[in-house]
């Protein structure tokens, strides 16, 4: 079973000092520049160590550690009512679909227990219950022109993955934490939760995902502050 991953051996990977790890996109203050120059070696060495295991590792669920979960947010938390929420799929797909939760949680449920690792330094194995990606986007059928896929939540925050990464087994939309209902501050009532991706990358309270045929300019939150996108990682 794989040993979680400390605050140590992401100093080492990155060669950062323990007094560069100040908070970034998983809850940060930081200039745009300031982000880019700090944890770009951070975020290129961890996601690929990540993404070099298909699949990545899981966890005994007596692994779980649920006070290790950070709540953090780039602006504030939104209040969503489940009856009225709504998920957009459209873009380069065939079929937009629009589903409900009630829609999401009649399909098949994934759990998996997992490490989420934020840029900040710090990590915790956590459950994740929900459906995954690739069997929604398959839903809505997407073009063979797709290459990317966009979220946007409703707190105003957006990011960009690639299709590769946005379909791989292990990426969920979840709406379950450690067996229980999401909470509003974890991302309730849907959630991006996967092992490839750094904190940042996994977006809360998702209401809109849109394939493209090509990269945006505007990438995601945090790079177009001035951090680095690696879209394929």
């Amino acid at each position: 079973m794989s040993k979680p991953i400390s605050r140590r051996q992401l100093l080492q990977w990155s060669g950062l000092s323990s007094a560069s790890l100040l908070l970034s996109s998983c809850g940060s203050s930081l200039g745009s520049s300031e982000v880019g120059q700090v944890f770009e070696p951070l975020n290129q060495a961890t996601q690929a160590l990540l993404l070099s295991q298909k699949p990545v590792p899981e966890f005994p669920v007596s692994a779980i550690e649920p006070d290790k979960l950070l709540i953090n947010t780039f602006d504030q938390t939104p209040q969503i009512d489940p009856a009225k929420y709504r998920l957009q799929i459209e873009g380069e797909v065939d079929h937009p679909i629009q589903l409900s939760l009630t829609d999401l949680q009649a399909l098949p449920l994934t759990s998996m227990v997992i490490q989420h690792v934020c840029v900040e330094g710090w990590t915790a194995i956590v459950q994740w219950g929900g459906v995954r990606l690739h069997e929604l986007l398959r839903l809505a059928q997407p073009r063979s022109s797709a290459r990317y896929v966009y979220f946007k939540s409703a707190d105003g925050y957006y990011e960009s993955w690639d299709l590769a990464s946005a379909t791989h087994p292990q990426t969920l939309m979840a709406y379950q934490k450690n067996g229980q209902p999401l909470s509003a501050d974890n991302g309730a009532p849907l959630r991006l939760a996967s092992p490839i991706k750094l904190g940042y990358k996994q977006s809360k309270w998702v209401t809109q995902i849109v394939l493209t045929n090509q990269l945006m300019p505007t990438k995601g939150y945090w790079e177009d502050q001035g951090y680095e996108w690696f879209g394929g990682l």
